[in-house]
């Protein structure tokens, strides 16, 4: 009887059934018998996390883990009230799933105890902060503020240079509906006009 596999697995990451082939030809069998020895805990279907061990026991993997191995390494990128609140626009959202945008799948996903609400938008590498401010116009509604008062907002940061304002204006021409990139031009006009010296 041949000697059992032990994969040399990396603590934190996630892995997909199909990548556990590598150490033997039936990798669901295989994924179950790591799982039975504590060496994988299963997340979802077809999902399982090499755990890792912290001061205080095991870490959960990270949400970049988990999206890395459930995409298969198609780009993604997390956004949602967490990024939109720290803009300083006035966002005070809380979702109870993380937002996720990504090339390849749509959908609500329970993965390891977590909640991720998969959209497929479009959206640049790397994201940048002004990507971000477009991103919480375009979806102002569940942030739970009114595109108006965004715009009076961003107008203040903007006199404080706390955005690009080029990049802002590129950004909402390639990533927002004819009412966001409105406001936002609006606001950085608004800006510029504030910041101009006056004439005694």
């Amino acid at each position: 009887m041949p000697a059992a596999v032990h994969p040399v697995l990396e603590p934190g990451r996630v892995y997909r059934t199909k990548e556990l082939a590598t150490w033997g030809v039936n990798a669901p069998r295989l994924a179950r018998r790591l799982v039975g020895e504590g060496v994988l805990v299963p997340l979802a279907h077809g999902l399982y996390a090499c755990p890792k061990r912290g001061r205080f026991g095991v870490v959960a993997p990270s949400d970049e883990a988990i999206m890395k191995a459930f995409l298969e390494g198609s780009s993604f990128v997390f956004t949602g009230p967490e990024r939109w609140n720290a803009l300083g626009l006035g966002s005070t959202a809380v979702f109870a799933s993380v937002l996720v945008y990504n090339t390849k799948r749509s959908g609500r996903f329970e993965l390891g105890g977590r909640t991720f609400e998969l959209r497929r938008v479009a959206f640049p590498q790397p994201p940048t902060p002004e990507w971000f401010v477009v991103d919480l116009f375009e979806n102002a509604g569940s942030a739970g503020v009114s595109p108006e008062k965004l715009a009076h907002a961003l107008t203040r940061a903007l006199g404080r240079s706390a955005f690009n304002s080029k990049r802002l204006g590129e950004m909402s021409d390639r990533f927002g509906r004819q009412s966001t990139r409105a406001l936002i031009h609006d606001a950085i006009r608004a800006a510029l006009h504030e910041l101009r010296p006056r004439r005694s």
